[in-house]
């Protein structure tokens, strides 16, 4: 219960159940090729895409997250006195002075849980996995985690120009319960980040609410972040077993590359 020590790291802290929210307008992609006078197939076929969601004007970043920590609340049947800690990843932004999470507490007013821990990150998408993150990260609430579970919210609608970014606009929710013995674990001490600055992505015209994307480049940059991640997340994997094997020091294995791919060898 509350206040009991830990004899041991809570095991397999992970997603313990997930809730997805789309707004329920759309447009058809099929209809939006003919609008934008592409060929028949480009958004469809080439994007794998059928449909584009979009909110009304009745919905908003708020509506949307609170839409779907509501649904998830209720279907877990889980009592709102047993969240300690709530995280959201977004970077639409409504009111640059009050959070996202600041109005998803309201949902937790008739328990009169206001204990909540837990901040808005706003940066872009990599926002929803450092919202993630904070919760394996945060030693206090790990202590906890038996008697209280922590809630993780991504949300955002994207808005943009005419033009080859405007069928990628989307607006939806995602509400990810965090927990102990989570049939999908997160390794914990374990993983990779790779940033650098680049200008694929962002608002050049700042008279506008929409970004400018360079699709070639930002494909580009994402397929070097993914391949150094990955070479440097065996890297990390290597010198986590020699530890374990009382080998460090010793040359037991080498990193090599091979075109893209990665290899481990001893």
């Amino acid at each position: 219960g509350p206040g009991k020590k830990q004899d041991a790291w809570p095991k397999d802290v992970g997603i313990l159940a997930l809730e997805v929210y789309f707004p329920a307008q759309y447009v058809d992609q099929t209809d939006m090729e003919k609008f934008n006078n592409v060929e028949a197939g480009k958004y469809t076929v080439g994007m794998g895409q059928t449909q584009t969601g979009f909110c009304s004007v009745q919905e908003g970043i708020n509506s949307l997250c609170l839409t779907v920590v509501q649904q998830l609340m209720e279907r877990t049947q889980l009592p709102w006195e047993s969240v300690g800690r709530l995280e959201v990843g977004t970077e639409t932004i409504i009111d640059k002075s009050k959070a996202v999470k600041t109005v998803l507490v309201e949902l937790f007013q008739d328990s009169a849980n206001t204990d909540i821990e837990g901040v808005d990150t706003t940066s872009a998408c990599y926002g929803d996995t450092a919202s993630l993150y904070s919760v394996f990260d945060n030693n206090y609430f790990l202590s906890l985690i038996t008697s209280h579970y922590a809630l993780v919210v991504c949300g955002d609608i994207a808005v943009y120009s005419s033009g080859n970014i405007h069928p990628t606009g989307r607006a939806g929710a995602v509400a990810m319960l965090v927990g102990p013995k989570g049939p999908l674990a997160l390794e914990r001490g374990l993983r990779a980040t790779h940033m650098e600055n680049v200008y694929d992505f962002y608002k050049a015209d700042m008279t506008s609410e929409c970004p400018q994307l360079d699709g070639k480049l930002s494909i580009q940059r994402y397929l070097r972040a993914l391949d150094r991640c990955y070479m440097l997340y065996r890297q990390k994997i290597q010198n986590k077993w020699e530890q374990g094997m009382g080998l460090r020091g010793q040359k037991v294995g080498t990193l090599f590359t091979r075109g893209q791919e990665y290899v481990l060898t001893s």
